[in-house]
């Protein structure tokens, strides 16, 4: 089931692109933000850079980023763990970027595309889901939508839009 703004999100530990075990829950932090993402889907990339921007902006505000490349890497080997280790050794990510080869985790939060965006409160409640911004092919937007979730969340006020509609390509899924 889909976790709701408000809901508690499922945990997890994944591996990241050098093997680690990276966990959900980090002790201290004032929110996270989940981003199920890939390496090949034209919207994934064209978000890349603002969510990366968003990512090292607002760690200093004691948010981490995760990402998680969800896709089947057998059918996309650009969505293998070799090409994802090549993207975060080339300074790519601005913080883990993980696999969900079981597609598990993918399938607990409900994600649908790439980019599908995700702020967890510190309590572990899922505050905002949706795209970064209103439109992949504006730069100038700056992944707006999730700026404001994360300003809310680290204000302790409500979220005046936790829901818009995540776009970008289907994940895909192991057959």
């Amino acid at each position: 089931m889909t976790p709701r703004p408000g809901d508690p999100v499922p945990d997890f530990t994944l591996p990241d692109t050098s093997g680690a075990d990276v966990p959900l829950r980090s002790n201290g932090a004032a929110a996270t933000v989940v981003v199920f993402t890939c390496n090949h889907c034209p919207y994934a990339l064209a978000w890349h850079g603002r969510i990366n921007a968003v990512a090292r902006e607002y760690a200093e505000r004691g948010v981490r980023t995760l990402q998680i490349c969800p896709n089947d890497a057998e059918r996309y080997p650009r969505d293998a763990p070799d090409a994802m280790r090549a993207r975060v050794e080339a300074g790519e990510f601005a913080g883990p970027y993980l696999h969900d080869g079981s597609q598990e985790v993918a399938r607990a939060w409900g994600a649908r595309v790439t980019p599908d965006v995700f702020v967890v409160d510190a309590g572990g409640r899922l505050a905002y889901r949706g795209a970064p911004d209103a439109d992949h092919g504006d730069e100038s937007l700056a992944a707006a939508w999730l700026r404001a979730a994360l300003d809310a969340v680290l204000a302790g006020e409500p979220m005046a839009e936790p829901l818009t509609e995540p776009v970008g390509c289907s994940v895909k899924w192991r057959r």
